[in-house]
């Protein structure tokens, strides 16, 4: 059975390795676009879906596709990649207004065709996130590594930034990108590969 991950992150990408030993890469060029009217939960689930069904769409025989796509979001403002240094400063500052906590929600679509039949598991999963006090210089300093740009919300929690986080509620897969645990059970256990 083949085994495709529709993104080219390269942490989704060690995370997937944990579940599965041999898969291929195939990037979905799917535009990161929210809709509006729909919760946080169902944005980030649709957009994994899209990724998804993308790549599904454009393979055939026996097969799994997985879609991915991570959204931070606090008080209800969803926090995307920052458009510059700037953009990022000002993102980890919001961050770390009042109780200085936020939510990291990662959707999974898994979609598997064998034998004609075609099956669809599409989910998500919650991490909250507590970080510490960080100084002006600090945050400066994490930006100028330059890990911050590519990263929803200017962060990662599996980098330098690390040093930063208080503490997590929920499974750290899912804050990093993939939700290993969701990913096995449905790959594992519902799809018996």
């Amino acid at each position: 059975m083949r085994i495709i991950l529709a993104s080219g992150s390269p942490r989704r990408k060690e995370l997937l390795q944990l579940v599965v030993p041999k898969f291929e890469i195939i990037v979905s060029k799917v535009a990161e676009k929210l809709l509006e009217g729909i919760t946080v939960e169902e944005q980030v689930t649709n957009l994994a879906y899209k990724k998804a069904i993308s790549v599904f769409s454009q393979t055939d025989g026996n097969r799994i596709v997985i879609g991915a796509d991570t959204i931070v979001v606090k008080n209800g403002k969803i926090y995307g990649k920052p458009k510059d240094k700037k953009q990022a400063k000002e993102f980890i500052k919001e961050l770390l207004e009042g109780d200085k906590e936020h939510y990291i929600i990662t959707g999974v679509s898994i979609l598997m065709h064998k034998d004609g039949q075609t099956k669809e598991y599409n989910t998500y999963d919650k991490v909250k996130v507590y970080l510490k006090d960080i100084s002006d210089e600090e945050i400066e300093s994490w930006i100028e590594t330059g890990n911050a740009m590519d990263k929803a919300a200017a962060y990662g929690i599996q980098n330098e930034f690390c040093v930063f986080v208080e503490k997590i509620e929920g499974n750290y897969t899912t804050a990093v990108g993939l939700p290993t645990h969701k990913v096995y059970d449905i790959i594992i256990k519902n799809m018996g590969v």
